[in-house]
This record gives structure tokens, sequence and C-alpha cells, in this order.
């Protein structure tokens, strides 16, 4: 295997386990040497453990460079700390990849501003947070490689994370302005909305959904047959590509990951009109019209009788 990456030193985020973990192992594979960044926290973002340490003592048996960091992107100085140790431990930074978060799912109904806020933060602000510690650096060495996580809850709308899904369509939004930030000083910035079988996914009510799916009672010999084919190993690759020379006119570019595929998403674009430049439409009218263009969506969620 060609080592595209020799001599970059990498951060990881969240990458004690799952992706981040199969991340952090592909990269160091390549010749980078690795910060593993992750506090070891749950999935609700409660308590720590050593799981950053875990995934060295793997890289480092598999004949990587790799050290941990424990530190929380959520806040401006745990961001630092992460650069600093990148930069004094290894030697500098090249490649930053954004992956750390937790989940607090409930309806919009019942979420506490708290829970709203502690995914944001984690998530939204932890991009920001992390690019912006990098970002002078990446700029006066005039090459850098940021790799943000997005996910595919903010085009579905997956029930019950308001929070979660705001933040993740919030870091597309921020992937394509720092891309056009950073572009001409040789950094590019692309993001990832990837599909994998990890603690994050794996919900008694996604096994549950993914058994009935399967024809499988067994839940779970459902999550093994799943993994089979969604491990956080097969997202990856994508991650070496935008790392590499090959991807130099990659920028502000947003992927869908998962299970061996690989799609490269359009930019939003508008599909119907109602237009009368330099006039104002007449309600009325704009209803007709737009009646038009509506009339073959499908409600997301039809009304229901009530129970």
């Amino acid at each position: 295997m060609a080592k595209r990456l020799d001599g970059k030193v990498a951060i990881v985020t969240g990458a004690g386990r799952g992706i981040g973990a199969a991340h952090a192992m592909a990269l160091a594979m390549h010749g980078a040497k690795v910060v593993v960044n992750d506090p070891g926290v749950n999935r609700d973002g409660t308590g720590s453990s050593n799981v950053a340490d875990d995934c060295v003592a793997a890289i480092k048996k598999a004949g990587g460079v790799a050290v941990a960091n424990y530190d929380s992107v959520a806040t401006t100085e745990g961001a630092e700390a992460i650069v600093k140790t990148a930069v004094e431990k290894l030697g500098g930074i090249h490649i930053l990849v954004n992956n750390a978060g937790f989940l607090r799912d409930k309806t919009s109904w019942t979420m506490t501003p708290e829970e709203f806020d502690a995914v944001v933060k984690v998530h939204l602000y932890g991009h920001f947070n992390t690019i912006r510690a990098v970002a002078p650096i990446m700029r006066q060495q005039r090459w850098g490689r940021i790799i943000n996580t997005s996910s595919e809850a903010g085009i579905i709308g997956n029930f019950g994370q308001t929070n979660y899904a705001s933040a993740k369509e919030g870091i597309v939004g921020m992937t394509r302005v720092i891309g056009r930030e950073l572009g001409k000083y040789g950094v590019t910035c692309n993001a990832i909305r990837p599909q994998a079988a990890t603690r994050m996914t794996m919900t008694e009510d996604v096994l549950s959904n993914i058994s009935k799916m399967m024809g499988v009672k067994d839940a779970k010999e459902a999550e093994k047959i799943f993994m089979a084919s969604a491990s956080p190993e097969y997202i990856s690759p994508i991650l070496i590509f935008l790392c590499s020379d090959e991807a130099a006119n990659v920028n502000a570019r947003v992927f869908n990951v998962g299970g061996g595929k690989f799609g490269l998403y359009n930019e939003p674009e508008v599909i119907g009109w109602v237009e009368k430049p330099g006039q104002v439409i007449d309600s009325e009218e704009l209803i007709r019209e737009m009646v038009k263009i509506t009339g073959k969506l499908v409600n997301v969620s039809p009304v229901q009788p009530a129970k």
C-alpha cells in the first residue's frame, strides 16, 4: 500500500472508537502521525474513559505513530490544547478530521434548552473551535486538509434529533464557507455524511427497524449482519482521498459514504419558480402557481387520527 501521507501530522477528534478510530488507523497506515483525541464520554456525553489510549495502542501495534489527547472540542481552550498536542508532540498539523460528538435524543417539545445546547456545542461549536485553532498554522504553511463530519439526519429529518440535525446541517454550511475562506492558501475543507454501524447509531429502535427490514427476529443477529456491510472501516477510504494531492481541487464539497459506496452531492438547487421580476406577486396568484409546483409533493409526516 502506498503511503500517501508520509510527513503529515493529523488530528482526529472523537477517535477512540467507531468511525474516528477507523479514521485514525487509516491515516497512520498511510504514514501520518496521529493525535487521537477522545475524552471517552458515553453516548450522551457523560462520563469518561481511556478509549483514546486503546486506539493509540492499536496504531502503535500496527507500526504507526500516535499520541492520545483527552480534551473536549466543545470549548476553545480544549480545541487549542488538542492542536498544541499535535505541534509539540508530533511537530505540526496538516490534517484535521472533525468527528467528535454525542447524542441526546428527544422530541422538540420535551428537549430542554440544555440538551439542545450540549449537542450543538460538541458538534457545531466543536468543528468551529478546532478549525479556528488550526487555520493560522495551515494558512502560514499554505497546505492543509480539513474533513468535517455531517450526517443524513439533517436531510432526512430524523425523529427526535432536532439538536443533532441542526448541528449537522450547520456543519455543511460551515464547510462551504471555510473552503472558500481557506482555499486560496492551499487548504481544503470538505464534509462527509457517513453511514456506519456504531454505538451512536445502533440504538434499540434502529436495531428493531433493521430486524424488521431483514426479517430477522433476533436484534443481535440483525446487528451482526448489518455490521458486516456497515463497518466504520468502510468510511475511511474517502478520508485518504480527501487528504491526498489528487484532491487538491476538491473543496467545499459534501460526500455521502457508507457500505462500500461513495457519492458526491450536488449543490442544492431550486426546482420550481414563480417569477415576475420587479413586481409584487398577488398572494392569490402565488398560491395558484405554488399549488402547481408543489402539487405532487408528499407530506413526510401526514396527519394521523387522534388517539
